[in-house]
């Protein structure tokens, strides 16, 4: 086993050894359901890699909706103890059996799952987040698969290489994949201000895209019109999708987290052969039903989507060197306030990523 020991690059020969300089690490440990108050900060077993592993030693992690919904017991399959995070990024520092010499020493960003599998129009059957029932990256270290780690964009430092991975993937799938974004189209990003909304924002800009939003809060729509959308607009007004169509002309594509309600009138704004693509549905189905004949008659698609496969990551990753784009952060916090950093997003009042620094 090849490790990183102080400047130096060693290869243990006794088992000893090894199990001696490997101590425990500190990470953010959720034991028990009731919201963030459950999370503790505490010394568990730092594990080595298996074979075709790497172990990275984590600069930063960043904070996604689903961890706070896991400690508010609103996730699927729930494994508890968990060690929470599916954002990281830092430094290789040892090696599993397989692996390249070369990865030693890299500074690098994890995707955010496993086992995408084979097929890119869904994933697996054996697909999962990083963060439960999987060790998360609220720790010191963590051990993912070499194929797993990508080269962390030299123009970003580690809150900001950290915060892209989750939620700039789902962002990524449902813009460029989903979405069929192109320069010149019209798009109507909803919810401004979450991690997700602003990467689609920064993606679709940074596509040619006229963008325009529309947000429950006057400060997150006057952020958004700063990062450079055309327009936008507060949910809170009945007429706030009828507006939007009006000053844009109508939209190519939809991105849409919330359903609910609104999406009929999200779903009249689109363009004849316009797509609605939506990654969540937080406020629930629509009371009224979809208008099928509507939609057949100009052809609308409604597409789901979530997460996004290695090959959209390594995209994504290279779109953002190749455009030198910096992710939005909201707050960078040290790991040990990780309860205070979840409670911030449990209140909305964030705009952008949330990010946990390690010392």
């Amino acid at each position: 086993m090849v490790k990183i020991a102080g400047n130096a690059i060693t290869d243990q020969g006794s088992v000893f050894a090894c199990e001696q300089w490997r101590a425990n690490m500190k990470a953010v440990v959720l034991d028990s359901l009731g919201g963030p108050e459950k999370l503790t900060l505490r010394d568990i077993e730092r594990k080595a890699p298996g074979p075709g592993e790497v172990s990275v030693k984590l600069a930063a992690s960043a904070l996604n909706r689903r961890d706070l919904w896991i400690t508010q017991g609103k996730y699927p399959k729930i494994e508890l103890p968990c060690v929470p995070g599916s954002d990281g990024a830092g430094v290789i520092d040892e090696l599993g059996e397989g692996v390249q010499n070369e990865l030693l020493g890299q500074q690098v960003v994890i995707y955010p799952a496993k086992n995408w599998g084979p097929e890119q129009r869904h994933y697996g059957p054996d697909f999962r987040v990083l963060g439960m029932p999987d060790q998360g990256t609220f720790a010191e270290y963590i051990c993912v698969a070499a194929s797993d780690v990508y080269p962390k964009p030299a123009h970003l430092d580690w809150p900001q290489a950290a915060a892209i991975p989750l939620a700039g993937l789902t962002a990524w799938r449902a813009v460029t994949t989903q979405g069929d974004v192109q320069p010149g189209h019209r798009v109507l990003i909803t919810g401004a201000g979450s991690g997700v909304s602003t990467f689609a924002v920064l993606w679709c800009l940074n596509l040619g895209a006229e963008v325009y939003v529309s947000s429950g809060s006057n400060e997150k729509l006057a952020h958004a019109k700063v990062m450079g959308v055309t327009g936008g607009e507060n949910y809170r007004d009945p007429a706030c999708y009828k507006k939007l169509r009006q000053q844009s002309g109508g939209f190519h594509t939809v991105i849409d987290s919330a359903g609910g309600d609104a999406l009929n009138s999200l779903l009249d704004s689109l363009l004849p052969g316009g797509r609605l693509v939506f990654f969540g549905a937080t406020l629930g189905n629509p009371a009224k039903g979809l208008e099928l004949a509507k939609l057949f008659f100009r052809q609308i698609r409604i597409q789901g989507t979530t997460m996004g496969s290695n090959a959209e990551f390594a995209a994504m990753i290279d779109f953002v060197t190749a455009h030198r784009i910096l992710p939005v952060i909201d707050r960078v916090m040290a790991l040990e306030d990780a309860v205070a950093a979840h409670q911030r997003m449990e209140g909305f009042s964030h705009t952008g990523k949330i990010v946990l620094l390690n010392d």
